[in-house]
């Protein structure tokens, strides 16, 4: 019983179901007991005015029953339960009494001096004999004599033991009544949490996608299940971040790993083939020598944007001063004049809208001058490797308010790995586009990617690493801007580079 006690009270349930029913349990006790003394203190009220109403016999009457008391010795009878005891002038209570005899009387002493009774006040005092109790109130006479007039309580304590022993019953029958009805009241209120303990379990088990039913906010529990099932969104949200960074993570060090091991095999190769004793043919001694510094180049520069890609996540750390993009593009283009010969390149205006009416003007932006150049001319060389010989390119700058068409926000055909800008926010714009066969929704869907190639089969001698574009991208975003690609298949590629413009 003492462990069921127990376990009932580190329940809720238990607790709340044995704290409701002593809680009614001492108010339906505290209404009992007080019904039971007014009522007892109401025929206490009304046997006292009995007895203060009474009228004592007569002078002649006490002087004719003083004068029986030694004859009769016998107590005369009254038509009512009330009996009269009289104390002569020298204190002796006379045997004679009025009154019948068929039960004891009040226990009163032989001598009115030691009475413990005033005058007119009533009080209570025990039987003879018994258990029985007399309501009695003390008269003086004129003569000497004192009258000690009393009623049986029998009455009264006969309806106060029958009311105890039906409040007892009513007590009994209420705490078992209390006790069934506040576990169905306290299991229907508890429900809701019994069914968010069920779906918590079955989430547990294999099911994280269930959310909790409960989700009143009018009350206790259906704000808890709200916050409980925005805790669950959020918790699945970073475990699918945390998978996908993992997954992430691991392509990443498998494409790292698959790059670096080309070249290095290369290099192993021609090192062994050097090493041998018997002799060959010089020219066969230089081409081994050219081709194992040609992939020591490629594996530097790997190692290079890897960790270029590195402190760029980790601590990416860039200049702020006033850049001017038409600048910065006019630079990118002679270089590329020089060293891309087989795609002519030109500088022009933004097409559309833009707040430069058309016209070549300063474009300013605020940057790190050699980070943002760097982006151009990853763009410019991405062109050149990923298109035919003598396809045109066209770089286009200006100042635009970020939309559809200027570029800075999202768009059906439109691919980016960075968040978009408000739109309507006033923008610096770069464009890099070309007239080559443009790409698939599926290959610009991942073109920003760390390693991606959009044609599996280019050789990496002449296609990169994979890593340009997602350098680029990411000084793009450290600049609160972003990067961007319009494309499709037989329309050419449009790599879009859109920061806030310097006021």
């Amino acid at each position: 019983m003492r462990r069921r006690l127990a376990a009932a009270l580190k329940s809720l349930r238990g607790r709340l179901i044995i704290g409701v029913t002593l809680l009614a349990t001492a108010a339906v006790l505290a209404s009992q007991l007080a019904g039971f003394f007014v009522l007892r203190t109401w025929l206490l009220d009304r046997v006292d005015q009995q007895l203060t109403s009474f009228q004592p016999p007569s002078p002649a009457f006490l002087a004719a029953l003083r004068a029986s008391d030694v004859k009769q010795k016998e107590q005369t009878a009254l038509p009512s339960d009330f009996r009269v005891f009289v104390y002569d002038a020298k204190s002796h209570l006379m045997k004679a009494a009025l009154g019948s005899k068929d039960k004891p009387g009040p226990r009163l002493p032989d001598s009115a001096r030691n009475l413990d009774l005033r005058e007119g006040r009533t009080a209570t005092l025990p039987a003879v004999s018994g258990d029985g109790h007399w309501r009695v109130v003390l008269r003086n006479g004129d003569d000497g004599t004192r009258i000690v007039v009393a009623l049986p309580l029998d009455t009264v304590d006969g309806a106060m033991s029958k009311l105890l022993w039906a409040d007892v019953v009513l007590l009994a029958v209420t705490v078992a009544a209390l006790l069934a009805l506040s576990r169905s009241v306290v299991r229907l209120g508890l429900l809701p949490l019994t069914r968010m303990e069920r779906t918590a379990a079955d989430i547990t088990e294999s099911r994280p996608d269930l959310r909790l039913p409960d989700t009143d906010p009018h009350t206790e529990i259906g704000r808890l299940g709200r916050v409980l099932n925005s805790m669950l969104d959020r918790l699945q949200r970073a475990l699918a971040e945390r998978e996908a960074s993992e997954a992430r993570l691991r392509r990443f060090v498998a494409d790292a790993g698959h790059e670096l091991r080309t070249p290095l095999t290369s290099i192993q190769g021609y090192a062994q083939l050097a090493l041998r004793p018997e002799r060959r043919p010089a020219e066969e001694e230089r081409e081994a020598q050219r081709l194992i510094v040609q992939n020591a180049e490629r594996m530097a520069l790997l190692v290079d944007d890897l960790q270029l890609l590195a402190t760029l996540d980790k601590e990416p750390a860039y200049q702020s001063e006033p850049v001017d993009l038409l600048s910065l593009a006019a630079d990118a283009v002679s270089g590329a004049a020089v060293h891309g010969g087989g795609h002519p390149a030109d500088l022009g205006p933004l097409r559309g809208d833009g707040e430069d009416g058309g016209e070549l003007d300063i474009v300013p932006a605020v940057g790190d001058p050699h980070r943002l150049r760097q982006i151009v001319e990853n763009l410019l060389s991405n062109a050149r490797t990923h298109t035919p010989p003598n396809t045109p390119v066209h770089v286009r700058v200006g100042v635009a308010t970020a939309g559809f068409r200027a570029g800075g926000t999202n768009r059906p055909g439109r691919y980016s790995a960075s968040a978009p800008l408000p739109p309507g926010a006033r923008v610096a714009v770069l464009e890099v586009a070309d007239e080559g066969p443009g790409l698939g929704a599926s290959d610009a869907e991942h073109v920003f990617e760390r390693f991606y190639r959009a044609d599996p089969s280019r050789s990496r001698v002449h296609g990169g690493s994979g890593l340009g574009l997602a350098i680029a991208a990411t000084i793009a975003e450290g600049h609160r801007g972003r990067l961007e690609l319009d494309t499709a298949p037989g329309s050419g590629c449009t790599f879009r580079l859109v920061l806030p413009a310097a006021d």
